[in-house]
């Protein structure tokens, strides 16, 4: 077991001494960051374009980012959130998909070049660890967190303990694969969740019925009018009440809770946390998700069933996540 993990949730703490640490969250046309206290709460943050085709201009923002927040602040660690697969000791990005990492030492760089401790997780691990800690999922000990974006994300935390796997790249739970010779994935599989449970799979839905008339006339009249949908189009229609939005919702939404079902088969947890920017719908989401989740649940009526619940710290989750992980590493060295 490698000593720098944060595998309980126990306050980061040294005496009387609060520990401060910043999170870096690193998005395909962003990097947003923050300097975070020991109960999450942001003291100061930063936000910054840049291109994820370049990867020495992304190391090069995410210091300059760290240097700038760090004035005025006693800061412990870094934390360095990113999309891809990160080995089991929280310093290689194996490969992520909107960067061109490839079995890069992104913490053994930083370290260099900060002087500071520095821990890289992916990205909706330290937005589920974040909900856990701080948000949605503070109660329990036992949750998952889905992540219903462009893809699909996941995060594990069970007894307490973030999931990360043996090799480190735990926790893909958009890849699940719900539909035998499904749609086909980027990942190159087919028919995995994050084809049928994510906002890029909702957009399909609705052009869908755009093509097909009847209820999916209005999504049509945004269409034509605009040119293209948009997920923010879907949204404003699924707030009003259109019986087509509301359709490509609900199917989303049922193929989420097929998949939460067979995640609650395998990991028994309290608590279903979805967040993501499909998750704005609330329970308009959340109720054909628990409708679909009872009706294929093993053994339903026989256990205590989990609950399900919006994310709270929506844009915040990732930096959150990533300096209370940061954090936890540097307590343990």
């Amino acid at each position: 077991m490698h000593p720098g993990l944060p595998w309980t949730a126990a306050p980061a703490s040294k005496g009387n001494t609060i520990m401060r640490a910043i999170g870096i969250d690193i998005g395909g046309t962003k990097i947003a960051g923050a300097v975070v206290d020991e109960f999450g709460t942001i003291l100061a943050h930063d936000r910054r374009p840049t291109s994820a085709s370049e990867p020495q201009v992304i190391e090069d923002t995410v210091v300059d980012m760290v240097q700038d927040l760090a004035v005025g602040h006693d800061i412990t660690a870094v934390g360095v959130a990113a999309a891809g697969f990160i080995d089991a000791s929280q310093s290689i990005v194996y490969y992520a998909p909107n960067i061109s990492w490839r079995n890069e030492p992104f913490r053994e760089k930083l370290e260099k070049r900060l002087g500071l401790h520095i821990v890289v997780e992916n990205d909706a691990n330290a937005a589920g660890w974040a909900e856990f800690r701080f948000g949605a999922g503070r109660l329990v000990s036992d949750m998952v967190t889905l992540t219903i974006g462009t893809g699909v994300g996941g995060a594990i935390v069970s007894q307490d303990r973030l999931f990360r796997g043996g090799f480190g790249a735990g926790a893909e739970l958009g890849h699940l694969r719900v539909v035998p010779n499904g749609l086909p994935c980027g990942c190159g599989a087919h028919g995995c969740i994050e084809q049928y449970g994510s906002g890029r799979a909702l957009l399909r839905l609705a052009n869908e019925l755009a093509d097909a008339g009847g209820i999916g006339q209005a999504l049509a009249s945004v269409r034509s009018r605009k040119g293209v949908l948009t997920g923010q189009d879907v949204s404003e229609l699924v707030q009003i009440g259109d019986p087509g939005a509301l359709s490509a919702l609900r199917t989303l939404g049922t193929s989420l809770g097929q998949a939460c079902a067979s995640l609650a088969a395998v990991l028994d947890p309290q608590l279903f946390v979805i967040g993501g920017g499909v998750a704005q719908s609330g329970e308009l989401l959340l109720d054909p998700i628990r409708q679909a989740f009872l009706e294929v649940l093993p053994a339903r009526g026989y256990h205590p069933e989990p609950a399900f619940a919006i994310a709270e710290l929506v844009n915040d989750a990732g930096v959150v996540g990533a300096a209370d992980l940061a954090r936890r590493y540097a307590e343990s060295i």
